[in-house]
């Protein structure tokens, strides 16, 4: 019987898509989750040594998913990552970020520098911006309030469907050795700018999403108070919108297509295929008086 690949994170964004992909391809998987919904899975948890061992044992290959309010790598990934390395763990593919390699205070660059360092073989995974942040994280304020808030100025960003990576890590981590070494940078096809990716939404919506273009202290508060990051959290998805105020998450590859064999999603397709996220929780009458034309039918039914 072939090793289970371990895939962390697996009732994520990308996790979720991944697990279902290697097991369409006939391959043994372990998903793993601090609680775990698959038949199938085991509980994992960073910070529980207790958990560590039944998810490595008999593995060679895993996914590292870093959860993102574990923003001290050395204090508290690198102890799993160790004890992955004594059961047995040989090749680690790490999904990292866009500009890793750019903004080393992130702790996606932290966990590839020990990455490098630790015997390891690695693949790093860099995709630029989820769209599914548009779904999660910041569903609400498009939902509620018709508008976005990240500080990424006027710069442009580079989105994804975390679907489209999960199949570049489900092709890397099928093949392992054909990718060790390998940085992929899994990108959409077009980069666009906040008040661009507002406008995708309003049309694909029916109503105006604005665009808000906070300062960086301005949307720390907001993530804070209004999203209920704490403060690690916050200040990480600050970092990681700057890349777009320096320019640098913009860049676009044809990585997705070299990988898998396929275009990518594109933002417009994305924003059809989960409209109902950002539907209001309580549709008004499109006819009543006093409905403001904005949210008439917008995200409704």
């Amino acid at each position: 019987m072939s090793a289970p690949v371990l895939v962390t994170g697996a009732t994520g964004n990308v996790g979720g898509p991944l697990v279902e992909a290697l097991r369409a391809a006939g391959a043994a998987v372990r998903p793993a989750a601090r609680r775990p919904r698959d038949p199938e899975g085991v509980r994992f948890d960073f910070l529980d040594p207790g958990t560590w061992d039944a998810a490595f044992a008999g593995v060679r290959t895993m996914f590292l998913v870093r959860p993102p309010q574990l923003a001290d790598v050395r204090r508290d990934l690198v102890p799993a990552l160790v004890r992955a390395r004594e059961r047995g763990v040989r090749h680690v593919v790490l999904l990292s970020v866009q500009g890793a390699g750019l903004v080393p205070v992130l702790p996606h660059a932290a966990a590839e520098r020990w990455l490098r360092r630790s015997g390891l073989a690695w693949t790093f995974l860099r995709p630029s911006y989820f769209d599914q942040n548009l779904t999660t994280v910041f569903a609400a304020d498009i939902r509620d309030r018709s508008r976005i808030v990240v500080p990424a100025g006027t710069g442009r960003t580079a989105f994804v469907d975390a679907r489209d990576v999960a199949a570049v890590a489900a092709r890397v981590l099928l093949d392992p050795k054909a990718h060790a070494g390998r940085i992929w940078t899994p990108t959409g096809e077009e980069a666009l700018t906040w008040d661009e990716a507002a406008a995708v939404l309003g049309e694909v919506l029916g109503r105006t999403i604005a665009y808000t273009r906070p300062g960086i202290r301005a949307y720390v508060r907001h993530a804070r108070h209004q999203l209920g990051m704490d403060r690690a959290m916050a200040a990480t998805t600050a970092a990681i919108h700057a890349t777009a105020r320096l320019g640098v998450a913009g860049r676009l590859t044809g990585d997705v297509r070299a990988v898998t064999g396929r275009a990518p999603t594109s933002l417009r397709e994305f924003a059809r295929r989960e409209s109902r996220m950002w539907a209001p929780a309580r549709c008004p009458d499109a006819t009543a008086a006093g409905t403001p034309p904005e949210h008439r039918n917008g995200g409704c039914p």
